[in-house]
């Protein structure tokens, strides 16, 4: 045989190897399960208010009757959820705040691009931003932010594609993890903060087009994610969740998956128990300040 047909040859095999081990892959990998999460009820929320607009972060009180978003513009708001039956009826405003630096600064440009929203059982807020990456916090009412130390790893992240999701569990830790900044494997890196240090405990599986954009603990101490893709004719929404254990992420489920255009840019997430018992997820959308988007709070009951 020829030196150049054994060459051929050689290389049709590593190929065939290669294609071999990529299906195996594949085929042994976890695949989420499918449930069906139950839609609940939208509303479009309207302001006068110059500020009015932008929402990236949602927290929902423990029976519902309230919440406090989070404006990609550095502006904390309070509002009381009014419901009849199953749907929420009115949002009354309460109050707002701007967001300022540990020395009482004003928040401008990069360092103003606050995204995620975790709210600790103390109280506390902490806020995640993507346009330099960092995570704040701020103690009870208080304007001014602390800075948690920053990880070398917050540095890599490319701009804009940075902290989007920010999440604490029933033991006071903190995960986030950036929009679109996927590891080798193409996986989402999750850090996490246990009150003196960081470390990146797990990854999460990218699938599709689907981008991190919020995430949050269930009362049912279970970790879920919201996910957005934009296409030029609008945007899509999935939800996944996961069992965080000592051995990472299992048991990935995933509840929804909208179609394209069926709801506006949604990008916060709050996961609570209603009166009747049932898990519901809360979400807002960001209207960039666009006359043409809109502010809305779409809810599911979520199967347990």
């Amino acid at each position: 045989m020829a030196a150049r047909s054994r060459r051929s040859l050689f290389t049709c095999l590593l190929l065939v190897s290669g294609l071999a081990a990529v299906a195996a892959y594949a085929a042994n990998r976890p695949r989420p399960r499918h449930e069906t999460a139950q839609f609940a009820g939208r509303y479009i929320w309207q302001e006068s208010k110059s500020w009015f607009g932008g929402f990236s972060g949602i927290e929902v009180s423990a029976d519902g009757s309230a919440m406090t978003v989070l404006s990609d513009r550095a502006r904390l708001v309070r509002a009381d959820i009014q419901r009849d039956r199953d749907t929420i009826a009115k949002v009354q405003l309460r109050n707002s705040q701007q967001l300022r630096t540990s020395t009482g600064r004003s928040l401008l440009g990069r360092v103003m691009d606050s995204e995620g929203l975790a709210i600790a059982a103390d109280g506390t807020l902490y806020i995640s931003f993507e346009g330099v990456p960092r995570v704040a916090y701020h103690q009870a009412d208080s304007a001014r932010a602390q800075v948690l130390p920053r990880p070398d790893a917050f540095d890599a992240i490319p701009l804009n594609k940075a902290l989007e999701a920010l999440a604490v569990d029933a033991k006071g830790r903190l995960y986030t993890l950036p929009e679109n900044a996927p590891n080798a494997a193409g996986d989402f890196p999750v850090w996490r903060w246990n009150g003196q240090r960081w470390s990146q405990p797990f990854t999460l599986p990218h699938r599709g087009g689907f981008l991190p954009v919020g995430a949050d603990f269930g009362p049912d101490g279970r970790f879920y994610l919201l996910e957005r893709s934009f296409m030029l004719i609008g945007f899509r929404s999935r939800l996944r969740r996961w069992d965080i254990t000592a051995q990472g992420p299992q048991n990935e489920v995933t509840l929804f998956q909208s179609a394209i255009g069926a709801y506006d840019n949604l990008e916060g997430l709050s996961v609570w128990r209603d009166a009747a018992n049932r898990l519901r997820a809360t979400m807002i959308s960001d209207d960039n300040f666009r006359s043409l988007q809109r502010t809305e709070l779409v809810e599911f009951f979520l199967p347990e």
